[in-house]
């Protein structure tokens, strides 16, 4: 079932020393992922072809607020449920913190990948991990953009 792809910070632990010993290359992206689009859908595809198994950090719903004041629009348990719905998606762990720094300091991934819109050098966890890659979002599309054209609609 997918929303076994949920999974508590202590249980990645576990999960990924395992997984690491059989010599699978890790990735790890984080995000909001609030209202999934196609950029979204594209975007992960392209870091799960970056190792083995894929792991999203998801802002909680208190981390998403201090960044985006007034989202998220869908709370955190449908965001992971959605999110664990995707092929390429392994694993899906929460955080409430702002940055994911901690997470990937307890995950240490092999690949850290954010959108191209990061410069590597401001990538949160950097300086954690071998190797940081960023990919090109699908242009004019964003989770803003849409939650601006259902304003619109009224």
């Amino acid at each position: 079932m997918s929303r076994d792809k949920i999974i508590d910070r202590s249980k990645i632990r576990e999960i990924i020393a395992s997984t690491k010993k059989t010599g699978k290359k890790i990735v790890f992206t984080n995000g909001c992922f609030d209202l999934i689009h196609i950029g979204h859908v594209r975007y992960l595809n392209e870091a799960k072809k970056l190792g083995d198994v894929l792991v999203i950090g998801l802002n909680a719903d208190a981390s998403v607020s201090s960044i985006k004041p007034g989202r998220p629009v869908n709370p955190e348990d449908q965001r992971a449920e959605v999110l664990a719905a995707l092929e390429s998606v392994d694993y899906i762990v929460l955080f409430s913190e702002d940055t994911p720094y901690e997470l990937i300091k307890a995950i240490q991934p092999d690949v850290l990948v954010k959108g191209a819109d990061w410069k590597k050098e401001d990538i949160v966890g950097n300086d954690l991990v071998k190797e940081v890659r960023t990919i090109r979002f699908v242009e004019g599309i964003s989770t803003s953009t849409i939650i601006e054209k259902i304003r619109k609609l009224k």
